[in-house]
């Protein structure tokens, strides 16, 4: 790093990295939808997701081990990390490719799933003993009517199922539960390490899934190849280190907001790349929804701070 960058990171200015960081983040998990989308054409859903969550981590086990990364010491909390792998890798994952399988679109499910925030604020906040203001509540009624808008424009327009719109609520109540379970048993561990069990447990999981109940039959393709290759490079590992970049960078709230462009741009891949529709009405729900996002977490933000 240049003398000029090191002295904007001591005075707290951005520097070039925190200023592409974010826009790289957007980008590469947005368009995570679509290439799961795309790889779903060569291989069932669970089949799809076992084989990236073993090249996953059979790149992750190594690496681990040649940086020296550290095990937690504790065996109950390798058990909490993979524990809580299992939820938000393999049920999470497995629930959203099952979405897409049954018909989803790509925008509608990350617009589902883009309601974890507030999920996590209004419904199970008050489990936890916060107070849940009237303005979140709001945002909470908004982010759904928006969702209930757009899948409803969806179905409509023949783009997406029912049952696709089940799965995904299940990606969604999985998701929230994930995190809330590894925010209360094992909040801070080696992400490199921690990942590699994560991945590990998770891919023998989706595997004895996938065993069990499909044919386990790949149709490569060049298409398929690039999807594969997108999601466990791109998705899994870079995406996943700029987001631990930005926290690290102490950018939590603006890492926040970044979860409110997802659903849209999720949407605008999927409108360039499969040619998904994107009505007038669809961005209206969008917007809503977003609006409905902000206004919970902007409560959350202010509260941290």
């Amino acid at each position: 790093m240049t003398e000029a960058g090191v002295a904007m990171q001591r005075d707290g200015s951005l520097t070039m990295a925190d200023r592409v960081a974010p826009v790289l983040f957007l980008i590469f998990w947005s368009s995570g939808f679509v290439a799961a989308k795309v790889g779903l054409e060569g291989a069932e859903p669970l089949t799809f997701l076992a084989l990236r969550f073993a090249i996953v981590s059979a790149l992750l086990v190594p690496a681990a081990l040649l940086l020296g990364s550290r095990l937690p010491r504790d065996p109950r909390l390798i058990l909490h990390v993979a524990m809580a792998g299992l939820i938000m890798q393999a049920i999470y994952f497995g629930s959203s490719y099952m979405a897409f399988d049954a018909g989803g679109s790509a925008g509608g499910v990350a617009l589902v799933l883009g309601m974890q925030p507030i999920v996590t604020a209004c419904i199970v906040g008050p489990f936890l003993g916060e107070r849940v203001s009237r303005r979140q509540w709001i945002g909470l009624a908004l982010g759904f009517a928006g969702v209930i808008l757009v899948l409803a424009e969806k179905l409509s327009a023949g783009v997406g199922t029912p049952a696709g719109i089940v799965w995904s609520f299940a990606a969604l109540v999985a998701i929230t539960f994930g995190t809330l379970y590894q925010k209360r048993f094992c909040p801070s561990f080696d992400l490199l390490a921690g990942g590699a069990i994560q991945f590990t447990f998770a891919a023998l999981a989706v595997g004895i899934l996938a065993f069990m109940l499909e044919d386990m039959a790949v149709r490569w393709s060049q298409p398929f190849a690039w999807s594969l290759a997108y999601l466990v490079l791109v998705n899994s590992i870079v995406a996943i280190g700029l987001l631990s970049f930005m926290i690290r960078r102490g950018e939590a709230s603006r890492v926040t907001a970044l979860f409110f462009l997802v659903p849209p741009g999720a949407a605008l891949v999927a409108w360039l790349v499969l040619d998904e529709t994107l009505t007038p009405a669809g961005l209206l729900g969008m917007a809503i929804a977003a609006i409905g996002v902000m206004l919970v977490m902007r409560r959350a933000a202010a509260r941290a701070r």
